[in-house]
């Protein structure tokens, strides 16, 4: 498999490709690109907090009325101006007739919404809400916990409980998690964990993609190119396409290496102050982990990409025939995004060990909770199997299609090409 002119092929793609402009501005690049999508989803979120909110708040007592109020000018929102409230006491026989009355500055947004707790709210906390956009969620999350505590107050206010008492019945739990592995040490969890399976997740999903549509749209420049040819009067086919393969896993690996090194500093020096809340526990074991997972996820979907990239001649066809790699990347990345909520469900167990899903399920799972070595080792010798099928299927179609030139193939001749020995 290996010899001297896989080993110059190997070259010659490290020589076009590490030193290139495009692998430079991409090394750099997209450590600032990810720090500005959470920038700016961040300041989204800030700024969707801080819009300015003008409510009216309707009962039938003026008690509720009365305590909510105080509550709510208690909040931060409510000093800082975020939020306006104005208390109007209507009784319930009344209040549709009210409702009709502020239909027009709801819908013309002069008043942001109308909230409507009756004196039952005392009994089944239900209350109404009505806006122009009744799913404000911003603007719950400020009013829900001051209209509790004001509900709750009044309704221990009668059962002659001491304000301690009804301070304790108001106050929310506070719930602290301690991640127990079979170390001895138990661990205080945070934001750090959850903060890192998204980083490393989302990592390894933008590097696949860009890595195989690299390789994809190389194949096809050379093949309608005729520079396959050239190349092909000094190699045979099977040694191009391996040669091109490991040299794109070499080039990606030091890309990524580059992009976890600061990760590295994080874990094994001082250097940065970083709340322990956001501190990130894993090994560095995992890191090496996590690479050797990539360098099998690389060479599995790079192959299924050049592989695409020798059946068609131009990028436009390829394209067609791409989703269904990169439906094999997506789907994993959403299931791995959705175990920050909980990692260990039968669903996540077995994406985690599937084939072509457990690449990006597995690493993700193994930040989030203490993964058994058993399900690693399976997990890893899965892939390596399904990496070798791969690997035999895409040289036999790879050795055809790179010399085909003209009509598009149809994918059941494709098929046919899997049947030539």
């Amino acid at each position: 498999m290996f010899n001297r002119r896989t080993l110059a092929i190997i070259k010659r793609e490290l020589k076009t490709r590490l030193f290139s402009k495009s692998f430079i501005i991409m090394t750099f690049l997209v450590p600032l690109f990810m720090i500005m999508v959470f920038s700016i989803q961040y300041f989204i979120q800030t700024m969707a907090g801080e819009q300015r909110s003008d409510i009216i708040i309707i009962s039938d007592s003026d008690e509720i009325l009365n305590k909510v109020q105080n509550e709510l000018m208690k909040t931060n929102a409510f000093k800082s101006g975020d939020l306006t409230s104005f208390t109007e006491k209507v009784e319930l026989s009344q209040f549709e007739e009210k409702l009709k009355e502020r239909k027009s500055d709801l819908l013309e947004q002069r008043i942001t919404g109308l909230v409507f707790i009756p004196s039952s709210a005392l009994q089944s906390k239900e209350i109404d809400y009505y806006s122009y956009n009744p799913n404000n969620s911003s603007l719950f999350y400020k009013i829900k916990p001051s209209i509790n505590k004001a509900l709750i107050e009044i309704y221990f206010a009668s059962k002659q409980l001491t304000q301690d008492e009804i301070n304790f019945a108001r106050k929310d739990i506070d719930i602290s998690g301690f991640r127990i592995t079979s170390d001895e040490e138990v661990t205080r969890s945070g934001y750090g964990n959850s903060i890192a399976m998204i980083l490393f997740t989302f990592l390894l999903y933008m590097a696949l993609i860009f890595s195989g549509s690299l390789t994809m749209n190389a194949v096809v420049e050379e093949k309608s190119n005729k520079i396959v040819e050239v190349l092909l009067s000094s190699a045979n086919s099977t040694e191009l396409m391996i040669g091109k393969i490991f040299g794109t896993v070499i080039i990606e690996l030091i890309q990524m290496a580059i992009w976890l090194s600061p990760v590295l500093l994080v874990l094994t020096t001082s250097w940065f102050m970083i709340p322990p809340e956001f501190m990130p526990q894993m090994s560095i074991g995992y890191i090496f982990y996590f690479l050797f997972n990539y360098g099998l996820a690389l060479i599995t979907y790079v192959s299924l990409y050049a592989t695409v990239g020798a059946i068609f001649d131009n990028p436009q066809d390829a394209q067609s025939g791409v989703w269904p790699l990169m439906m094999l990347i997506m789907i994993p990345f959403f299931i791995a995004l959705s175990m920050e909520s909980n990692s260990q469900t039968s669903f996540a167990v077995i994406a985690s060990l599937f084939p072509f899903s457990s690449l990006i399920v597995m690493p993700a799972r193994m930040i989030l909770v203490e993964v058994p070595i058993w399900q690693i080792l399976l997990s890893t010798v899965i892939n390596i199997i399904v990496l070798l099928g791969i690997f035999k299927l895409a040289g036999k179609i790879y050795r055809i299609g790179i010399l085909l030139t003209g009509k598009k193939p149809k994918w059941s001749e494709v098929l046919r090409w899997l049947r030539v020995s």
